[in-house]
């Protein structure tokens, strides 16, 4: 197994600073990682300094909470496209899942995946918050929104754990049908998690420890 294909190599934290990018970018490339995740003002530098490389530029939309109007999601999903990002991960708003606005999420979903313009769209339940009946409604609804992945989790989660194993299952299970894949991210450290995740059905990691992972 290449494991390395699967990391998304992660970097998100608000202090981050552009030394630090830098070196995550030049991990990615010394161990060919899938990508590399990054918040939208480091996007542009992330693509540029990937150019040619193969390595993927994710970036975060409505990060992290989820709770920005669809209306800032659709222009923040616009402006990271320009930037040069390669595939988007948006916080789904876990308020109006709770509170069974169903219609409201779909068509959240579909208009940021609109505005990915052919990139593919993750969309990050933050698991942490959610029942198993809310993390499978949520996976029916980003299929409906026809999202391209659905994802654990933003790592963001005060006392969250991040990725479990059983909901790793539960959403590869529901999406699998539809085709969509699964992105399980935050808490996985080590490559025993990460080969876990895997087994559970997940086709992509989203890690800091990524260099870590593949080294044990």
């Amino acid at each position: 197994m290449e494991l390395n294909k699967y990391i998304e190599h992660t970097l998100l934290k608000q202090d981050a600073s552009k030394a630090e990018i830098k070196k995550l970018l030049d991990e990615a490339i010394e161990n060919k990682f899938f990508g590399i995740c990054v918040n939208p003002c480091n996007a542009a530098f992330a693509s540029q300094y990937l150019k040619d490389t193969g390595i993927k530029t994710v970036t975060v939309i409505g990060f992290p909470l989820g709770q920005a109007t669809c209306e800032s999601k659709v222009l923040e999903t616009i402006d990271a496209v320009k930037n040069g990002a390669d595939e988007i991960d948006m916080v789904i708003n876990c308020g109006k899942l709770k509170d069974k606005e169903y219609d409201f999420i779909a068509d959240e979903i579909s208009k940021v995946k609109a505005a990915c313009q052919g990139k593919n769209l993750k969309v990050i339940l933050e698991t942490d918050l959610l029942s198993q009946d809310e993390i499978r409604k949520a996976c029916e609804l980003c299929i409906k929104g026809g999202a391209d992945f659905v994802k654990t989790s933003t790592g963001f989660v005060k006392n969250g754990v991040g990725a479990k194993v059983e909901d790793v299952k539960l959403m590869y299970e529901t999406v699998k049908e539809a085709g969509l894949g699964v992105k399980a991210s935050g808490g996985i450290r080590d490559k025993e998690t990460a080969l876990k995740m895997i087994e559970a059905g997940a086709s992509r990691l989203g890690t800091s420890s990524g260099v870590k992972i593949i080294a044990q």
